[in-house]
């Protein structure tokens, strides 16, 4: 009898897991055999049961779906992991792909490509949903730099330091957020003191008022 590859599903949605769960179970040859709906569990479980491949989701609870693929890959390089999200703008694709991810689609793909992604990762391949592959493609040949016309102080911020803003914004103190981020408190003061250089304000209030003007909450 022939092995199978094996899943773990990471995703928050009860619905998304269920219904990945059954198309997968006419694959032959894959095998679900964990789920988990938050970041720290995904990390726990992808280290336990050891799968060929995880389905990450990138908005979880508690630790995000791109700081539990960096956690993944430095505890176990040999898991492949699968990006499935909503997202597709080049922070967030790059972000996954520096972590670790293999590959990229989005949750408005349909079912022959999910088979498809999956397929293709196991291969040791990278797969990129089109869209997302032109976006990828397009900052290539641009040079991966936007104009300078168009450029802001908020540009430069990475995907850590807008999560941290956004909870400063929301009145969290370091201590919760470096529980909500599986940080350090020393690491969080660190982010805030960046966020404060780059965007030249000097306080938290200051930081909400940028928050909300810049529609950081809604992210």
């Amino acid at each position: 009898m022939t092995n199978k590859y094996t899943v773990l599903i990471a995703e928050d949605h009860a619905l998304l897991r269920a219904g990945m769960r059954a198309l997968l179970s006419t694959e032959a040859g894959i095998e679900v055999i964990a789920e988990v709906d938050n970041g720290k569990d995904a990390i726990n479980m992808a280290c336990t049961v050891n799968p060929d491949i995880v389905l990450m989701d990138l908005n979880m609870p508690g630790i995000h779906g791109l700081a539990a693929i960096a956690e993944i890959k430095r505890r176990a390089p040999d898991i492949k992991i699968l990006v499935i999200t909503m997202h597709k703008t080049d922070e967030y694709i790059q972000e996954a792909l520096r972590s670790g991810a293999s590959g990229y689609i989005l949750k408005e793909s349909g079912h022959d490509e999910l088979r498809t992604a999956i397929r293709t990762v196991l291969a040791g391949k990278v797969y990129l949903s089109p869209d997302v592959s032109e976006r990828v493609v397009s900052r290539f040949i641009s040079g991966g730099t936007a104009s300078p016309t168009t450029t802001t102080a908020g540009d430069t911020l990475t995907l850590r330091e807008r999560e941290v803003l956004k909870l400063v914004a929301e009145g969290h103190g370091n201590k919760r957020i470096a529980d909500y981020l599986n940080l350090s408190v020393k690491t969080v003061e660190k982010h805030r003191s960046s966020l404060m250089r780059k965007l030249g304000l000097k306080n938290a209030a200051m930081l909400a008022a940028y928050a909300v003007n810049n529609g950081i909450l809604s992210l």
